[in-house]
């Protein structure tokens, strides 16, 4: 494609994108994101891609490998145009049958149609999908949109288009007024008002400033960021651009994770991609305005999450946080005013420049504006990626969206925000997805993870699980949380392990607090969340190990037993051969018995057995 030197470069281009695509008949989408792609979705887009030329369709139906599209429950993921024909769990082996039947014949493939759980009827189309109805995908949506690889389909959809309006005359305090007035909010955990902080960049003293997008997304359960620059890397650079302008950085960064190969691979061709088009280099769209980007890679460090120590990551330093009495966009990359926000704050960028701050605005609710991308994860029968307006409820996301346990079994509790978030009970559904509400109920936005659990999770085990996760991740350079997670988590261990003490829940919020007022980052301060929001609502599960010696939840080995109900034991047999340590005695037609001597606490015979034969003591 020609490099383009200004605003009337880029239409006529756009234009004749989109007049080459008129001839198109049709458009076969399939998700190549990372989870898709771990059902095979690179091998049925092939497979496609072969029968559309077997079939001599190849120059009149086009096939795009697209990043995710959100319901990763159902992948590989197809949708057929015309007609927004939605097929789910696709094989390469179902190719021949889409094309004939779909394609040439304007039928559907039934067996490869969505059924909803709940009706039991099988939808034809994605509109109708529950899922996606009770959504506002304002960014998923593009996802399906455009092949990442290929900046042509970005164009087509408008890409570019708000930098090009920004470097035609919009004023770089204008640009940030803007911003400020749609009440965009920081998406990576500490919710701070982005055009505030763009505001403060540009008014620090310096020539030389910079911009970074933060990928580096490390939450257990999350992977917001990861899917939006897989399936959209050309969004994030040019909200990029258009920040770089407004706080007058000529040079930005990506420092995305190591682990996340594709996103790597992909935000490296769109960098490349731009950089032949002119859109990034000297003199942008035939303005001033010059920016560069540069692609890290980060070792997957979960605290270099935080923006200092991301910093210091990127200056070749160990990824360590540092006191931040003079904050980042005065003293930041390489002691330079710097704007460091995430993936998904980048991608919203465009479209508030575009379509007006009113506009974002009239989404969501109190100071919380916008939609929100959320991973739904857990006990929970539609796992994926939901984006909603803030201030939807939690319920919507649980149960309309989410379609309620995957077990059967009631929801206990959700955990949103990540290790840094809160554990909320089934009482607190009613909330929103809100900065604000959250944080008043011990917990936060975060970055989006939220991870079901029903009845059968122990909250002190979370509890246990997320300290532990925090203690392999902590850099330890601060004593409140080097030391202070190691001592939750003893005290934690013991209280599973049946050496609890009632006075140790004390001790617990003492510590807690502690963190919070004296921790040197965010992520230490936030530290003990789990730990004070399971105490909050879920004190009465703690009391039980302590003082009856009990996990209600059956989880805690070393404070259950394992026995059979002979009135329910068919002597089916099934957990006999299933148990490793050949400690289920009993014949056949006679009810079976647990050896306590040989038994090892595993469960595997209780999820073996069909039929609720199997209690815990």
């Amino acid at each position: 494609m020609p490099r383009i030197n200004s605003a009337s470069d880029l239409e006529k281009l756009r234009d004749g994108i989109l007049a080459q695509r008129q001839s198109l008949q049709g458009t076969i989408t399939i998700c190549g994101g990372t989870g898709c792609q771990a059902s095979r979705s690179r091998d049925t887009i092939a497979a496609v891609t072969a029968e559309l030329d077997r079939q001599g369709l190849k120059d009149k139906v086009r096939v795009r490998a697209t990043g995710c599209h959100g319901f990763c429950e159902q992948g590989p993921i197809m949708v057929v145009e015309p007609g927004n024909v939605f097929y789910c769990h696709v094989q390469p082996e179902d190719a021949a049958e889409v094309v004939t039947q779909t394609v040439r014949q304007g039928q559907v493939v039934e067996r490869l149609l969505y059924t909803d759980p709940v009706s039991g009827k099988q939808i034809p189309t994605e509109d109708e999908i529950p899922f996606y109805l009770a959504q506002d995908r304002q960014l998923l949506s593009q996802n399906r949109r455009v092949d990442p690889c290929k900046v042509e389909d970005y164009l087509a959809i408008g890409g570019y288009g708000a930098l090009a309006k920004v470097l035609a005359g919009i004023a770089p305090e204008t640009v940030i007024q803007e911003v400020k007035a749609s009440g965009l909010r920081g998406r990576g955990g500490g919710g701070f008002p982005t055009g505030r902080k763009w505001a403060e960049c540009q008014e620090a003293p310096g020539d030389e400033k910079y911009v970074i997008c933060n990928a580096d997304e490390g939450d257990p359960g999350a992977y917001m960021d990861r899917c939006v620059l897989e399936g959209n890397p050309h969004l994030v650079l040019e909200g990029m651009m258009i920040g770089a302008f407004a706080v007058g950085a000529s040079q930005g960064y990506v420092y995305v994770r190591n682990e996340y190969p594709l996103a790597v691979k992909h935000i490296k061709v769109a960098v490349d991609q731009a950089r032949e088009l002119g859109l990034l280099g000297q003199n942008i769209l035939g303005s001033s305005f010059s920016f560069e980007v540069e692609i890290a890679r980060g070792g997957g460090a979960f605290v270099c999450g935080e923006s200092t120590a991301l910093m210091a990551s990127l200056e070749g330093k160990v990824g360590e946080p540092r006191a931040k009495d003079v904050h980042t966009v005065v003293d930041g990359l390489w002691h330079k005013p710097t704007v460091l926000n995430n993936v998904e704050t980048w991608a919203n960028v465009p479209a508030i420049l575009e379509n007006g701050s009113a506009w974002f605005a009239g989404k969501g609710s109190g100071r919380s504006k916008g939609t929100k991308i959320l991973a739904l994860t857990g006990q929970i029968k539609n796992t994926g990626l939901v984006e909603v307006a803030m201030g939807t409820p939690l319920s919507t996301v649980l149960f309309d969206i989410g379609g309620g346990s995957a077990s059967g079994k009631p929801i206990k509790a959700v955990q949103t925000g990540g290790p840094s978030g809160g554990c909320l009970p089934a009482d607190k559904f009613g909330l929103p997805v809100d900065f604000d509400a959250l944080a008043e109920a011990s917990s936060m936005v975060g970055s989006g993870g939220m991870v079901v659990m029903d009845q059968d999770t122990c909250m002190v085990d979370v509890a246990k699980y997320f300290l532990a996760f925090l203690q392999d991740e902590s850099c330890g350079k601060c004593v409140p949380c080097r030391l202070g997670i190691d001592r939750m988590l003893e005290i934690i261990t013991d209280i599973t392990e049946g050496r609890g003490r009632p006075e140790q829940l004390d001790l617990l919020e003492d510590l807690a607090d502690t963190m919070s007022q004296t921790a040197l980052c965010g992520l230490g301060k936030t530290a003990a969340n789990p730990v004070l929001s399971t105490l909050r609502y879920f004190r009465d599960e703690y009391e039980a190990h302590i003082l009856n010696g009990q996990c209600p939840a059956g989880v805690c080995q070393a404070l259950i037993t394992y026995s059979i109900d002979p009135e329910k034991c068919t002597a089916c047999g099934l957990c006999r051969k299933a148990c490793p340590h050949g400690a289920i005695l009993g014949k056949k037609k006679q009810a079976h018995a647990i050896d306590l001597d040989l038994c090892e606490k595993c469960g595997i015979c209780r999820s073996e057995c069909k039929f609720d034969a199997i209690q815990v003591c």
